[in-house]
């Protein structure tokens, strides 16, 4: 349904402001949201973002903390679940198994106490709108998954609802069935002519059946729009990857229309963003095509190729980053004891530009040093460090003590720079040789982060205007296994891959161009999404 179409109408539904808090934790977080007659609204989002939730705060089943819900122009807070002119298929579509297909479809006429004359005719083109018109005396457990589904729709149509609630109601069917009951959804939906608010987390349900998608997360809305809008004009980087595949580029706006990435500047049809703004670049896999090396406008090699039956999803390096590799020496643990107390710490290297700004609390972390009681394992401050060091190639000792007096004196090595500098990216890369223990290994609960720490890794521009990211930490051993040794890390900043969907077969290691047009790129504001 079109905007205009919506500026016309009076919303069927509207949330405004809707709150909900479960056990101290906001789920929903101020949704505010219009749906419309005969709309066919996917609420998408992955497990735990409240799209279930605002489903059964439309249904009656939960109260919201805070906020209003309006249907028809009137505010239903109220309103009991059973005086609501909307009915819900869960997953889960809690048939009777005792009565037949007819009887469960029956049921609710039944309780109205419809004349029996009208609930037949009601039954009868419930059956036939979904095409299981022959079945009406058959057991609902001799029913495949598919047929169960129906009868649950077909159940909640027959009471005549404004509004059908679908909550994940495909999950429990295979793939095949999945997509044709996609499509008779949506045939029902037309038929029927009222308004279908479908939940769900997966993409291709919510692109083949909607009208419209509200994609969540987290308890808020990130974007609302037909799923065209979604797919092409994402707002954020977390739409962009939630619907489909994207490959998102860091890029600079140079002006309207022109966009920096890939070391090159490109035309594109978007404007309006400030000269110089750092920007999310997005091309879809299936707008990029495999052209010879040399014809493209990017030139990059062959990574990997993965056959998906129609079609090679093929990956392209344009750019490898700067990377710069250092030594790890792992040693078993040998903490000091002092009764109850122990200690522990590992030599470390620095470079004499460090020294300058060096501090106890940055000694203390390059060396991992750690006190605790040996009974309750609890931790003990390191309430001294002492040491003498000077911007000199050298070795320097430094002793950790706690106070109690346990202490232990380890190595500050000062050895020159260790730095790489890229003239072809513009960058520069630093880290440090490091020593570590099997434990300081096996119990780190984020290990590249603790590589980069240790290490001391980071990256710049050469000029030295700009931070840069390092995005990869390359390691051969595996975490729960190291053994005693000396092991290579490699730390590298950001790489350039393009995910491209083409038909035609290229090799592993192949050099190859890309080419795109300027409508293919669009251009986001820089946020992962509320």
């Amino acid at each position: 349904m079109s905007d205009e179409v919506n500026s016309r109408q009076k919303p069927l539904i509207q949330f405004q402001n809707i709150v909900h808090e479960f056990d101290g934790q906001i789920v929903l977080k101020g949704i505010d949201l219009d749906i419309y007659e005969n709309e066919f609204v996917t609420l998408l989002g992955p497990s735990g973002c409240g799209k279930t939730t605002l489903l059964r705060i439309l249904g009656g089943f939960l109260v919201q903390t805070q906020g209003k819900v309006y249907f028809d122009g009137k505010e239903i807070t109220s309103v009991p679940a059973y005086k609501r002119e909307v009915n819900t298929v869960f997953q889960k579509y809690a048939l009777f198994p005792h009565l037949n297909v007819y009887d469960n479809i029956a049921f609710g006429l039944k309780l109205k106490k419809d004349p029996r004359d009208i609930i037949e005719q009601k039954v009868n083109r419930m059956l036939k709108l979904v095409g299981l018109d022959e079945y009406g005396k058959r057991r609902v457990n001799e029913l495949s998954g598919g047929q169960q589904q129906r009868i649950a729709i077909a159940r909640a149509l027959v009471n005549e609802p404004k509004v059908l609630l679908l909550d994940e109601p495909l999950g429990a069917l295979d793939l095949k069935l999945r997509k044709e009951m996609q499509k008779e959804l949506k045939r029902i939906q037309q038929e029927v002519g009222i308004t279908f608010i479908f939940v769900t987390h997966d993409q291709e349900e919510a692109l083949t059946m909607s009208d419209k998608i509200v994609v969540m997360k987290e308890g808020s809305i990130q974007q609302i729009g037909t799923p065209t809008d979604i797919y092409n004009e994402p707002v954020n980087r977390y739409v962009a990857n939630f619907i489909g595949e994207s490959n998102i580029i860091d890029g600079i706006m140079k002006g309207d229309r022109k966009v920096f990435f890939g070391g090159k500047t490109f035309d594109c049809v978007d404007y309006g963003f400030g000269e110089d703004q750092p920007v999310d670049v997005v091309i879809r896999p299936e707008d990029i095509n495999i052209v010879e090396a040399g014809k493209g406008k990017l030139t990059g090699t062959v990574k990997s190729r993965l056959f998906k039956g129609v079609h090679y999803e093929t990956v392209v390096e344009t750019r490898q980053g700067t990377s710069i590799t250092v030594k790890m020496q792992v040693t078993k643990d040998s903490p000091v004891q002092n009764g109850d107390e122990a200690i522990s710490a590992n030599d470390f290297y620095l470079d004499p530009t460090d020294i300058e700004e060096l501090t106890v609390a940055e000694i203390i972390a390059r060396a991992n040093a750690q006190a605790w009681n040996t009974v309750t394992e609890d931790l003990i401050s390191i309430t001294k460090v002492e040491y003498d060091i000077e911007p000199v190639i050298g070795e320097y000792p430094v002793t950790f003590r706690t106070q109690l007096g346990t202490e232990i004196t380890v190595r500050m090595i000062v050895e020159g720079e260790n730095k790489v500098v890229s003239e072809k990216y513009g960058e520069v890369i630093y880290a440090v040789n490091i020593f570590k223990t099997i434990d300081d290994i096996k119990e780190s609960i984020a290990l590249d982060t603790d590589l980069k720490t240790w290490a001391n890794a980071q990256a710049w521009t050469d000029d030295g205007e700009e931070s840069l990211d390092i995005n990869d930490v390359v390691y051969s051993f595996r975490q729960n296994d190291i053994e005693e040794g000396v092991y290579d890390i490699t730390f590298k900043t950001r790489g350039y891959e393009y995910k491209i969907d083409t038909t035609d077969r290229f090799e592993v290691g192949e050099k190859v161009g890309l080419t795109f047009e300027p409508d293919d790129i669009h251009i986001m504001d820089i946020k992962e999404g509320a």
